[in-house]
């Protein structure tokens, strides 16, 4: 299992993605005060439980996804719903971006650890591409036997 390169691209997702729930990735700043927000929250904004879901979902599946290594393609599957989660999370922090601007006329500046979820997603990208070519190359081996 962990002979396999797509199983480091995979705990490299796994790694980043709980560095990801602790780091700030967004800093508000109001004529009062300055926010840092990150998944588990710090900001004056209410509900940011779509934030923290898109956050523990990305290393959940990862982690989920080494231990299906025998499953090839749902291993594959599995990986394209990380990258849409990867995606996702972009857009949740867009309408948090947006919400900060309405109610809190904050001026808002994105820091470099929000970069983690579009590494992540180049990641697993990799990590689907060399599922896949394993999957053919079995496949192969076994239309040989």
């Amino acid at each position: 299992m962990i002979q396999r390169i797509q199983t480091l691209y995979l705990l490299a997702v796994v790694a980043l993605g709980i560095a990801l729930i602790w780091l700030p990735v967004l800093q508000l700043v109001t004529p009062d005060a300055a926010y840092e927000l990150n998944a588990l929250g710090g900001a004056p904004l209410e509900g940011l439980w779509g934030l923290t879901l898109t956050t523990l979902l990305i290393p959940l599946l990862a982690l989920v996804d080494i231990f299906l290594y025998r499953k090839r393609i749902l291993q594959a599957r599995l990986n394209i719903f990380t990258v849409m989660l990867c995606l996702g999370y972009y857009g949740v922090l867009a309408i948090y971006i947006w919400l900060a601007k309405i109610s809190l006329a904050a001026e808002w500046y994105i820091l470099p650890w929000a970069s983690i979820p579009l590494i992540c997603l180049v990641l697993t990208l990799m990590a689907t591409r060399r599922i896949l070519k394993d999957e053919a190359l079995v496949r192969a081996a076994d239309r040989i036997r």
